[in-house]
């Protein structure tokens, strides 16, 4: 195992990762050290790579059409008229518990539903958060918490519900993984199969609200935070004076609902996140929210809000079907299993363990589970896992760590809207807590899952 080509490859992507060189080159250097080792040459291992490449287009390409729907929804200014209607509410009800948790509710469901309903990621944190911080410091709520439910509904939906992001990750990727690497999929539920470790991230959730920050912390009242508020509250979505703003807001909000809709049912339908997205999208040019001379800007920044993500994945497609070229897949499977004595049980952690370190170091679970799959799928059959103890493993396995990466979306987003006056640490304050509310129980409930199902 020492030698073994999969192994090394696995090995020099970490390290390169975890010594910060961009995820990409790591996982191009990580294939073509691999096929190098394994005997390919540098025309089979590139011909490899670059089938893989072709693999992952269908997923890029629906990242670049999400990522255009979530600036249109931003350009309708619904986000906006969302966090001025919670900052008039705590305004008019003062600061009561009844008003936090409602704020708490609030910033979960909208989290989940950027995941699914309104698949625009973590696009919505700068603009909803940033307005609300003059609220969030008046109510003394400590910000660490604030990042521990935004990632919760990051993670928790897109590795439960397979619905917009969800559908990426658990059927597009992980189920069609998964199938090719041998496991009979055609009877698999992944909503059954990921409810524990799900439960396990809620289990860290109510840890966080109730447990860990419920006591209140201080914050310096900035002018910055002045001004969003007063943005909010007198901008043209919440104008008092502007009635025709505010017909004309009411308007976009309605199409904005409209094109939500939309790119819900036809992805229901049509199975198919990429024509939901555009037809989303169409509803916004076809109403004229975002005008035909805008169209091209704002396709543009939206493809550049998903592109690095996109590439990621790309990437990671190639470098799983390098590995498989090597054929050197199985005798590491043979030599692990040996290792693991066919004990289920240690095979299961040490599953999840090597999960944990993959995904922190590359910092997407999306690039994470078709190396993660390519390896553990035969291990779990030689073992004797069922197939829905494999899909729970491997989906496991493959969130485990994207709440706690400093690399990641999940914790790169919430300090983006936290850390707008400066006071919310991006290590201290947003992966230190998101690692240890969410990694902990997600491995232990990942475990159990596997012993269960």
């Amino acid at each position: 195992m020492t030698i073994n080509a999969v192994l090394l490859a696995v090995i020099i992507m970490l390290g390169l990762s975890l010594a910060r060189v961009h995820v990409v080159l790591s996982l191009l250097i990580g294939a073509l050290a691999g096929g190098l080792i394994a005997g390919l040459g540098m025309t089979d291992t590139l011909n490899a790579f670059q089938e893989g490449i072709r693999n992952g287009a269908q997923i890029a390409l629906s990242y670049a059409l999400l990522g255009a729907f979530a600036v249109a929804i931003a350009h309708s200014g619904l986000p906006q008229s969302l966090a001025g209607a919670v900052i008039k509410r705590i305004d008019a009800g003062g600061t009561s518990g009844m008003i936090k948790y409602m704020l708490f509710a609030g910033l979960i469901t909208m989290s989940c539903f950027s995941q699914n309903l309104i698949p625009i990621h973590i696009a919505f944190i700068p603009l909803l958060v940033p307005p609300l911080l003059l609220a969030f410091n008046r109510m003394h709520i400590d910000r660490r918490l604030i990042a521990c439910l935004l990632t919760f509904g990051l993670v928790t939906t897109y590795m439960f519900i397979p619905y917009g992001f969800g559908d990426i990750y658990l059927n597009q990727i992980m189920l069609k993984n998964v199938g090719e690497a041998g496991v009979d999929i055609s009877n698999i539920s992944v909503t059954k199969a990921m409810a524990i470790p799900a439960l396990g991230m809620f289990v860290g959730l109510l840890v966080a609200v109730f447990i860990s920050y419920r006591k209140p912390r201080q914050y310096q009242q900035l002018a910055i935070d002045k001004a969003a508020h007063d943005e909010v509250l007198e901008g043209d979505a919440l104008s008092k004076t502007a009635a025709s703003a505010q017909t004309q807001s009411k308007m976009k909000t309605l199409v904005a609902l409209a094109a939500i809709v939309t790119a819900f049912v036809v992805q229901m339908y049509t199975d198919s996140l990429l024509l939901g997205s555009m037809f989303g999208f169409g509803v916004f040019m076809a109403t004229g929210v975002v005008k035909w001379s805008e169209a091209d800007t704002v396709f543009n920044d939206g493809i550049k809000l998903m592109a690095m993500i996109g590439f990621i994945m790309i990437t990671a497609q190639g470098f799983a079907e390098v590995m498989k070229a090597t054929e050197q897949i199985q005798p590491l499977v043979d030599g692990a299993a040996s290792l693991f004595a066919g004990n289920k049980a240690i095979a299961a952690f040490i599953m999840l363990l090597i999960g944990l370190v993959v995904t922190m170091g590359i910092g997407s679970s999306f690039s994470t589970i078709p190396i993660l799959a390519a390896i553990y799928v035969p291990l779990c059959i030689s073992l004797g896992f069922s197939p829905l103890a494999t899909v729970a493993i491997i989906g496991t396995a493959g969130a485990l760590g994207d709440a706690g990466s400093p690399a990641s979306d999940s914790t790169l987003g919430p300090t983006s809207g936290l850390n707008i006056d400066g006071q919310h640490d991006h290590i201290k304050d947003s992966v230190v807590p998101t690692f240890l509310h969410y990694n902990i129980p997600l491995l232990i409930f990942g475990w159990i899952a596997a012993m269960v199902l």
